[in-house]
């Protein structure tokens, strides 16, 4: 696994609790979050994402994925519906990623030949 950045500490001001968010789902937070997701890695793979409502989209090099956030499965905490989002849009795009403590890891999906 990549590393694909750090957390950065002060998205959690942007938490629900800290601030003004009717939305249910946190979108303030994850919009934060996943704006530290786009970036280019060293090996050139190319990782963007992007948040529509509810949906958050995952594109790796080529491939693409969306997840959704499913306050109703996976709520009402606001990292846990993130969490849970990525993971099932980087499948989608054949990929796998992990949120831990020391950041966020990506395994880019295997190009085709």
């Amino acid at each position: 696994m990549i590393k694909l950045c750090e957390i950065d500490p002060a998205t959690d001001e942007k938490l629900p609790e800290n601030f003004s968010d009717k939305s249910g789902v946190g979108v303030h937070y994850v919009s934060a979050f996943i704006k530290q997701l786009t970036t280019k890695l060293d090996d050139g793979t190319k990782v963007m994402c992007k948040r529509r409502g509810l949906k958050l989209m995952l594109r790796v090099n080529k491939a693409k994925g969306e997840g959704l956030l499913r306050r109703l499965e996976h709520g009402p905490d606001v990292k846990t519906m993130l969490k849970f989002a990525l993971e099932e849009a980087a499948a989608d795009a054949g990929a796998t990623i992990e949120i831990r403590d020391d950041g966020v890891y990506l395994e880019p999906p295997v190009e085709a030949a």
